[in-house]
């Protein structure tokens, strides 16, 4: 049997691949990996050489894994989403430039063939996983080749036994997991340049272990921030101009960039790293519905006019306790939805976002539909609910933080909400001791707040 596309699957895989026992190495996953198809663009084979060759099955793996490993790292430009699989902490990522950040990481530490020098100088980290990949997507762009540089995200048809995830929309070179991908192979190369570590070892302790069943939040959910912290849009910005420099002397890529002058150029890249800073930088993951499992919308939902004016936050009462995985955040939205929608007899969840503390939003009545989470005010403002109960303690500072400092003003540079809008606590505008006293006494300070 082929094994889900869990990142659980790939670590039961790397496990019999590096076994020492069995011959195994931190190289073995890297080496397999490219005789399978990663790093199949011009760029990336440049950096890291051409592949070795197709390889056959090692003695370590059942049929049915190296049937997923084969299905997974083969390089298919029109249907990116096949190479993905499901993390612990929800989010869904690209197995390709995952490893061929670590493969880059590796030899950049000295385990294996030292890398070339790259002219123009370039990151290899950087160009093998992401720079590339963003510069091909903006200049196809930008020819108006392709109507989309980035995104979009998709779901899959069973989070417990993942086996296919559709895009959502219209497909780019960067689709959401191949940017997730990246970003983890980029902090999981640049850790294994300061010295070589078992790479099931180095994704395990990464991602957690069991589809959501770790005790709290796991490094990966920090990506965003660390990746912002690593790299920051004006060294992407750079490493991206760079990428496009060598690909121009590259002969499968000269059509693409022949006619662009190098200030052209520099303007892509640029637009490049702001639209990805913006996007998965510095503004907060949304779980979508069919993520946590949601149930259909009852009825037809109202459309709503933004941008709106207001933002009304809420705590969730119950469950009182924070939830701090996936899989307690999917489960606590569905106990809210069922909540809603046959208790108190509502079309679906009031909410417009619920807040986790696992470092992500999860989508309720979203941007679009009017939510039932402030009577009076619903056509207004979106109602953002913070799991847990906040009447004498807080949420933990990260969950405030992605709250204040990335959804706000994420919302107000992507139009969905006025940049002079007003936060208000539920308690304001109705007879509640919601979002309760800590939190009330939190948010008074923050900007918005009338």
């Amino acid at each position: 049997a082929v094994p889900p596309r869990r990142m659980d699957s790939v670590l039961a895989i790397l496990d019999a691949l590096e076994s020492p026992a069995r011959g195994g190495s931190p190289g073995t996953a890297t080496a397999l990996g490219r005789g399978l198809g990663v790093c199949s663009t011009p760029g990336c084979r440049a950096v890291l050489g051409e592949s070795p060759g197709t390889p056959e099955r090692p003695p370590a793996l059942t049929p049915g894994q190296w049937q997923l490993l084969t299905e997974l790292l083969r390089h298919d430009p029109a249907t990116r989403e096949l190479g993905a699989v499901l993390a612990p902490d929800g989010s869904t990522v690209a197995l390709g430039p995952l490893l061929a950040g670590i493969e880059a990481g590796l030899r950049s530490g000295g385990f294996g063939r030292p890398l070339p020098t790259i002219n123009p100088p370039a990151d290899p980290l950087l160009a093998v996983t992401i720079a590339e990949a963003l510069g091909t997507s903006f200049l196809l762009a930008h020819r108006g080749d392709n109507a989309t540089a980035l995104g979009p995200g998709g779901c899959w048809d069973d989070v417990e036994n993942p086996q296919n995830y559709t895009l959502t929309g219209p497909p780019s070179p960067v689709p959401d997991p191949v940017a997730i991908g990246a970003m983890d192979g980029v902090l999981l190369g640049a850790r294994l340049a300061r010295g070589p570590l078992p790479v099931a070892e180095l994704l395990r302790g990464y991602y957690g272990t069991g589809n959501g069943s770790e005790a709290g939040r796991p490094p990966s959910s920090y990506r965003r921030r660390d990746f912002g912290a690593l790299v920051g849009q004006g060294r992407l910005e750079k490493e991206v101009a760079a990428v496009l420099g060598m690909l121009r002397t590259l002969s499968p890529s000269l059509e693409l960039l022949s006619d662009m002058r190098t200030q052209e150029v520099a303007a892509v890249a640029r637009q490049a790293a702001r639209e990805f800073s913006e996007r998965y930088v510095e503004c907060p993951a949304i779980m979508p519905r069919c993520l946590w499992g949601a149930r259909p919308y009852r009825g037809t939902p109202a459309l709503l006019q933004p941008p709106l004016g207001s933002v009304f936050l809420h705590h969730t009462l119950e469950p009182a306790r924070p939830c701090k995985t996936f899989a307690t955040c999917a489960r606590a939205m569905q106990d809210m939805q069922s909540f809603h929608q046959d208790i108190r007899g509502w079309d679906d969840i009031g909410y417009s976002f619920v807040v986790g503390s696992d470092g992500y939003l999860y989508e309720g009545r979203g941007w679009h539909w009017v939510g039932a989470h402030t009577k009076g005010y619903n056509t207004q403002g979106f109602g953002v609910g913070i799991v847990g109960d906040f009447t004498a303690t807080l949420p933990d500072p990260d969950t405030l933080a992605l709250v204040r400092d990335e959804l706000l003003p994420c919302a107000v540079r992507s139009g969905h909400i006025q940049p002079d809008f007003t936060l208000r606590g539920h308690r304001q505008l109705g007879d509640t001791d919601c979002p309760g006293n800590a939190l009330f006494q939190e948010i008074e300070s923050w900007p918005g707040f009338q």
